[in-house]
């Protein structure tokens, strides 16, 4: 979904200052999906860290392994390079992510008045 909205950006003919609000904005986006799906958990990168210049941005995510990622540059890259930086793939081959298992929700969810499952 994030791949269509950028590509729509791009196909507008907008310079990447034009768009740069919403570009963090569909990046935050993306960073909030590592973290609720892949465990992921946000980080301040201060200034003079090594990752810093490199990303471009103050945050970054963590993820369960400990490798940090750029979803907000990952974001911008889609839209100045086009779909070869596919924010969907980069979604689903991220190393360090949380095993399925561990994402799971159950899909009941026992009524603590009745003790019978909603």
């Amino acid at each position: 979904m994030v791949d269509r909205l950028v590509d729509g950006l791009r196909q507008g003919g907008a310079g990447r200052e034009d768009v740069a609000g919403t570009l963090l904005g569909l990046g935050a986006y993306v960073g909030e999906v590592l973290v609720r799906e892949a465990g992921a958990v946000w980080v301040d990168l201060p200034s003079g860290h090594l990752l810093r210049p490199v990303f471009g941005h103050p945050v970054a995510v963590r993820m369960p392994d400990g490798r940090v990622w750029n979803p907000l540059g990952r974001t911008v890259n889609r839209f100045e390079i086009g779909p070869n930086e596919s924010l969907h793939t980069y979604f689903l081959t991220l190393h360090g992510r949380r095993s399925a298992r561990a994402r799971r929700v159950p899909s009941r969810i026992p009524d603590r008045m009745s003790g019978k499952a909603c």
